[in-house]
C-alpha cells in the first residue's frame, strides 16, 4: 500500500511540478513581454511552454500504457487440465483470483501481467506467462514456487494499488523520455525521477520479499530456495545452448525442426554439470537502485521462514503438459521467424552447421590464395600446387605473423587439417556426429572416429606431400572438392563494435562504422550536428551483415597495412593488398558512440603491428 501511495502521490507531484513551472514560464514571458515587446515574450515562452508541456504528455501516455502485445503459445484448459488445476489451486492458496491465460514463452522466466486501467485501479485480463526452458529444467514443486511467487504480486497488499505503482513508474521513465537531454525543464524531472525511483524500488524490494514468503508458504521453503537458486544455472544452461548448439547454424542459413526440444535433450544430458551450477552459493550484492534483493537475501528470509509440512512433489514439471515435444514445436512456430533459413532435424542441422564454419574459415585462406597465386579457381588442389612449389610459407605468414616463412608453413598443418576435413566431407567420406555432451565429432561411413592430423603434417611439407596425396586417394578424398563458395568477403555473423560520424574516407564525407570484420563507410551529410542520432539509427536500423552489403565494406584481411600521422584527430591511411590506399580523417567536431574513437585507434595499431612481425 505504501508504494501504491507513494507512487500516486509524486505522480501527482509531476503535475504539480509542470504547472508551476508553467505558471513562471508564463509569468517570465509576460515580464518580458512589458519590459520589450509581446513578440519577444512570446517567442521565448513558446519553446519553454512545449518543454513543459511534455510532461503531461508523458503522464498520459504512461496513463494509456496497456502490460504489452499479446506473446507466446496459448495454452488453453483443455490442452493441459493439470497445469491449469495447478495454477487454480495455487491461485487459491496465495489469495488472488485465477489468471484468464496461461501462456508459454521462450525465456528462462515467469511472470503474471494484466491490461488494468486507470493506472491500475480497475483490473483486467490477466496472463500468466511460463517459460518454456523452466518447464524443462524444473520439477513440479519448483514450477508451483516460481508461479506462487509471480501470482503473490497480485494478492493481498499488492493488489490494484501495486498496479498503479507500477503504472506509476512508467509515467516517470516515459516523461523523461519525453523531455531529452536537451530540455531546459528536464534537469528538474531528471532529479525527480531519481526520487521518485528511490523510494519506489525500495518497496519493490519489499514487495520481493513478500512474494518469496507466498511462495515458501505455498510450496514449501525447499522448493522455493531450489527454484530460485536454479534460476541463474537454467539462464546459464539456456545461453550456453544458444551460443554452442542453435547460433552457428542460424547464422548459417539453417535452423533446427525442434528448437525447445533440443534445450530439454541438453538439459537431460547434462545433470551432472547442471547439479555443479546449482551448488554454487550466490554473492552478489543489492544495490539502494536495485528492484530486486539479492539472490542470498532472499534465500536467507526463505530459510528463515515457517517451516510448513509440504508432500513433495519431484516430477520433471514436464508432466504438467501433456505432450512437451509437441507444446516445444508449438510455440516454435508462435515465437521463431524462421525466415529463408532451411529447417533441419538436430543431427543435420549440428552437421550442416559445422561443415559452414569449415567452409567460412577455408573461404578465408582461399581468398588469401587468389590474392597471392592470382588464380581464378581456389581450391585444396591449387593449395596442394602451392605446397609443392615450396611457396606455402608465402601464404601461411599471412596468418602466423609472428613465425618465420619456414615456421608459418609448418603451423599450417592445423588449417591444412581443417580443410582436408572440408574436403573429406565434400567428398562424401566424413560425416559429422552430434552430441549433447561432447563436442561435434568426425566420423567415417562406418562411425569410426576419423582423424586427418596426420596427412596435414604431411601434407604441409613438399617432401612429404605425395605420401599425403596417396592416402587421400586411398581414402576417396577428391582435394577439388573443397573450394571456394564466398570468393568475396561478407559481413556475415559480423557485429558492429563502434561507430563514428563526419569521418573523411579518401576525401569524402562518411559515417565509419566498425564491425569485428572490416570497416562500413556510409555517405554522411557535410555538416556534423545529428551526428549520433544518424549513428544510433544506423546501427539499429541495420545487422553487421546488412550494413556489409549495403554500403562499402573493406574487410579486416584485405588490409596489408596502415599508417597512423596522426592522433588526435585521427589521421591514418589503410593499405590494401591490391595496392589501393584507403584514407581516413576524423573531424574535431565529429561524434561518436562510446568509446569507439579508441576502438578505431587499437584497429589500425593491430593492423599494424600484424604487417611489421
Amino acid at each position: 500500500m505504501f508504494r501504491a501511495a507513494a507512487s500516486l502521490a509524486m505522480l501527482l507531484g509531476f503535475y504539480v511540478v509542470a504547472l508551476i513551472q508553467l505558471v513562471i514560464v508564463i509569468a517570465f514571458a509576460i515580464w518580458v513581454g512589458v519590459e520589450t515587446t509581446a513578440f519577444i515574450g512570446a517567442k521565448i515562452a513558446i519553446p519553454l511552454v512545449i518543454a513543459v508541456g511534455a510532461t503531461f504528455v508523458g503522464v498520459f501516455k504512461a496513463m494509456r500504457t496497456r502490460s504489452g502485445a499479446e506473446h507466446g503459445l496459448l495454452v488453453t484448459p483443455q490442452a493441459a487440465p493439470e497445469l491449469w488445476n495447478t495454477v487454480h489451486a495455487l491461485a487459491t492458496e496465495v489469495g488472488t483470483r485465477m489468471p484468464d491465460e496461461i501462456r508459454l514463452v521462450p525465456e528462462v522466466n515467469a511472470a503474471v501481467s494484466e491490461d488494468a486501467k486507470l493506472l491500475g485501479l480497475i483490473g483486467g485480463r490477466r496472463r500468466l506467462y511460463l517459460g518454456m526452458p523452466l518447464i524443462q529444467a524444473y520439477s513440479v514443486d519448483q514450477m508451483r514456487s516460481i508461479i506462487a511467487h509471480e501470482l503473490g504480486h497480485y494478492s493481498g497488499r499488492h493488489t490494484g494499488l501495486g498496479v498503479a505503482a507500477y503504472r506509476g513508474r512508467l509515467a516517470v521513465e516515459e516523461t523523461v523520455e519525453q523531455l531529452g537531454r536537451f530540455n531546459p525543464v528536464g534537469i528538474v524531472f531528471r532529479g525527480y525521477s531519481r526520487l521518485y525511483l528511490l523510494v519506489d524500488n525500495a518497496a519493490s524490494r519489499s514487495q520481493e520479499r513478500e512474494a518469496d514468503r507466498a511462495s515458501v508458504r505455498v510450496a514449501g521453503p525447499a522448493a522455493a530456495i531450489e527454484a530460485l537458486k536454479d534460476l541463474p544455472a537454467v539462464s546459464a544452461a539456456w545461453g550456453f545452448y544458444f551460443s554452442r548448439y542453435v547460433a552457428p547454424g542460424w547464422e548459417a542459413g539453417y535452423a533446427p525442426d525442434d528448437l525447445f526440444g533440443g534445450f530439454g535433450q541438453l538439459v537431460a544430458a547434462r545433470q551432472e554439470e547442471l547439479a555443479e551450477l546449482r551448488q554454487q552459493e550466490p554473492e552478489e550484492a543489492t544495490s539502494r537502485w536495485d528492484t530486486h534483493p539479492s539472490l542470498a537475501d532472499r534465500i536467507a528470509i526463505m530459510r528463515a521462514a515457517p517451516q510448513q509440512a509440504h508432500p513433495v512433489d519431484g516430477r520433471p514439471a514436464t508432466v504438467l503438459l501433456p505432450s512437451i515435444q509437441q507444446a516445444g514445436v508449438a510455440l516454435q512456430r508462435e515465437v521463431v521467424e524462421v525466415g529463408s533459413r532451411q529447417v533441419l532435424p538436430w543431427p543435420q542441422f549440428i552437421a550442416a552447421a559445422t561443415t559452414a564454419g569449415l567452409q567460412r574459415t577455408s573461404d578465408r585462406i582461399f581468398r588469401s590464395l587468389t590474392r597471392l597465386t592470382g588464380t581464378s579457381e581456389p581450391s585444396l588442389g591449387a593449395l596442394l600446387d602451392l605446397v609443392e612449389a615450396g611457396r606455402l610459407g608465402e601464404l601461411a605468414e599471412e596468418f602466423f605473423s609472428n613465425a618465420t616463412r619456414k615456421e608459418a608453413a609448418v603451423k599450417f598443418s592445423g588449417p591444412m587439417d581443417m580443410m582436408l576435413t572440408l574436403a573429406a566431407i565434400r567428398s562424401g567420406k566424413a560425416f559429422w556426429q552430434m552430441s549433447w555432451t561432447e563436442p561435434v565429432k568426425l566420423v567415417d561411413a562406418d562411425g569410426a572416429d576419423l582423424d586427418l592430423e596426420d596427412i596435414a603434417k604431411l601434407a604441409v611439407n613438399p617432401e612429404t606431400l605425395g605420401e599425403a596425396r596417396s592416402r587421400l586417394a586411398e581414402m576417396g578424398v577428391r582435394v577439388e572438392a573443397a573450394t571456394v563458395i564466398e570468393a568475396k568477403a561478407t559481413g556475415r555473423g559480423a557485429e558492429v563494435i563502434g561507430a563514428m560520424a563526419n569521418v573523411k574516407v579518401d576525401g569524402i564525407e562518411s559515417d565509419l562504422v566498425l564491425l569485428n570484420r572490416g570497416f562500413v563507410v556510409a555517405s554522411a551529410p557535410k555538416k556534423s550536428d545529428k551526428g549520433e542520432q544518424r549513428l544510433e539509427e544506423l546501427v539499429q536500423m541495420y545487422t553487421g551483415e546488412e550494413l556489409a552489403a549495403r554500403f562499402r565494406f573493406i574487410p579486416f584481411e584485405e588490409a596489408g597495412g596502415a599508417t597512423i600521422t596522426k592522433r588526435t584527430p585521427i589521421r591514418a591511411e589503410l593499405r590494401l593488398h591490391d595496392g589501393t590506399v584507403v584514407t581516413m580523417e576524423e573531424r574535431w567536431s565529429g561524434d561518436q558512440l562510446g568509446k569507439s574513437r579508441d576502438t578505431l585507434v587499437e584497429i589500425l595499431e593491430r593492423i599494424i603491428r600484424n604487417t611489421e612481425e
